[in-house]
């Protein structure tokens, strides 16, 4: 299982999670509304679920049913990049 970030980071971006992440899954460019987690490199560690403010992340089997489509958002994101869709 992985972690996910979720609706209420959308125009937060706090960036705490990114600070704590011991494997560097989290990622977003200054032109991204959210945050997003590599389901490919998260490790389950719950470290950036801790310390984000807005409780925007959940683990993927504990969220909630009007957000379980950010566990695509989140791997969609990473798709992209390596498809070299950006930048």
């Amino acid at each position: 299982m992985t972690y996910v970030i979720t609706q209420p980071c959308i125009d937060v971006k706090d960036g705490a999670c990114v600070d704590v992440c011991p494997v560097d899954c989290i990622e977003g460019e200054a032109e991204d509304r959210q945050l997003y987690i590599d389901p490919q490199r998260c490790v389950d560690c719950d470290l950036c679920a801790t310390v984000c403010p807005v409780d925007a992340i959940f683990r993927e089997e504990e969220l909630p049913p009007e957000w379980e489509h950010f566990t695509a958002v989140n791997a969609d994101y990473f798709v992209t990049c390596e498809a070299g869709e950006r930048s």
